[in-house]
Order: structure tokens, then sequence, then C-alpha cells
């Protein structure tokens, strides 16, 4: 069964049939589903999810768009999220020097407040990035030794970057843009990173893989990206599925 380790189905895309989608994905060979949080509102609607899918699992964090929008006492509301034992992991947090939608040294109060907070809670971390690779791996890179475990999400940097987030014992993970004509980098990353730190996902409704591009993503589309995965490293799509399901597991501490 595959594990889509990425997906934000509180979003309005899925408004007019979420719940008919989320019900047919285990008969699409969707095992496990990591629904994660870009705010407050947004983990509570995950919450939700999870109580109605055994297969749901939840993350909770302030995506860095909104880091200057983090409300009063947001670490504290976080927290008490990890009550529910299948909120799993903090995130999605990070940089983002891209879109610059909040300031960057307010993006990077923030980023360490969730940082501090994993390490209190005893939880993985679900990292954004995007166009900020040196001051994340800065950032991370101190809280490496505390941390319960960590991805990059969407894995957009070079195989010299990716080097650097292996040798502190974290994961990547790609989604639909591996299928992309101009996916060189990340072919270049998965072919030289070892098995047992890759994850896939779909980030839907984003970033739909070929022949897919351009619709709203689904996880039924994640079958596209394991099967490139398997190509690229040249081995049975049904071997890729079975180790990214469980390094996905393991990162997350989901036993079931």
């Amino acid at each position: 069964m595959l594990f889509d380790s990425h997906t934000h189905y509180d979003d309005k895309k899925f408004d007019n049939d979420r719940d008919i989608l989320l019900a047919s994905l285990p008969e699409k060979g969707i095992g496990y589903v990591l629904n994660v949080g870009c705010g407050i509102e947004s983990t509570r609607k995950s919450i939700e999810f999870s109580k109605r899918y055994d297969y749901i699992y939840t993350a909770t964090g302030i995506h860095p768009h909104d880091a200057s929008r983090a409300p009063d006492g947001y670490c504290a509301v976080l927290e008490d999220f990890f009550r529910n034992e299948k909120v799993v992991a903090v995130g999605e947090i990070g940089l983002d020097y891209h879109y610059d939608f909040s300031p960057r040294d307010v993006q990077k109060e923030v980023f360490v407040n969730h940082l501090e907070l994993a390490v209190k809670v005893g939880k993985p971390v679900i990292i954004h990035n995007r166009e900020a690779h040196k001051d994340v791996l800065d950032i991370v890179a101190s809280y490496a030794g505390s941390l319960r475990g960590c991805v990059f999400h969407c894995f957009s940097g070079s195989v010299e970057t990716a080097r650097e987030v292996l040798k502190m014992g974290f994961y990547l993970s790609f989604g639909g843009a591996i299928t992309f004509k101009n996916a060189r980098r990340a072919i270049e990353v998965i072919e030289y990173m070892p098995l047992d730190r890759l994850l896939i996902e779909t980030d839907c409704p984003y970033m739909a893989p070929t022949p897919h591009r351009g619709e709203r993503n689904d996880s039924s589309f994640i079958h596209f990206v394991a099967e490139k995965a398997a190509e690229i490293k040249n081995m049975e799509v049904t071997d890729i599925i079975s180790a990214t399901t469980d390094n996905a597991k393991r990162l997350f501490n989901i036993t079931s």
C-alpha cells in the first residue's frame, strides 16, 4: 500500500467532493495519507479527517507564507494538538524566499519556534524550503542532534544540498515534479541517495504528475511518482512502494 506523505485535503479545491474522494483512496491502493497543516484552522480540519478515516494522519504548523500572521500563543495551541495521537509531526514549516510573503526575519523566528516545539514534543518535522537552502540548512543543523526526525518535502535542491541533509540523518521526499521534463536535478538526487531515506508524496492539490500536469492533484496519482522513482533507481515499482511506505511509517512512528 502506498503512503502519500504530504497532502492538503483541507484546501478549498476539494470542497465539492472531499469525502467521496477520501473514502475511495484505499480501493486505489493508498494505505496511508499524511495531511499537512499550514495553520491552526488547517490543522483542526485535518484532525477531523483523521477521526473519520483510519488511514489519515496529520501534521501541524504555520507555513512560512503565513509566519507574519501567526497568532499570539500559537506554539501553545500547536502543542495542544499533540494530545491527539494521530498528530504525528510538526509541519509544514521552514523558509520561502521565492515569494517572501512574510519578512525573512519573521520566517526565521517562527521556524526556530517550531523546531523548539518539535524537540519538546518529540515529533519529526516537515520542511518547506524554497530558494533558502543555506539558511534552512544552517538552522536545521543546529537542531539535528535533538530532532526526532526530519523530511525535506518536495525536495528541489542539488546533490550537494541533499548530501548535507542526508548527513544529518534526514529524509528527502519527492512528488509529481520528478515526472516533468525539466526534472534533471531531482533525478540526479534520487539516483544518488540511499533508498532508506526516500519518501514520495503528491502535495495535492498542487503539482500533479505527468500525464495529469495542470489538473487538480490527489493521492490516486501518487503511483506515477512511484513508477518514476522506480525507473530512476532501476528497481521494481513494488519495491519502491514497499520501501517508501516503510520509510514514512518509521519517520512518523506509525505502527499500524
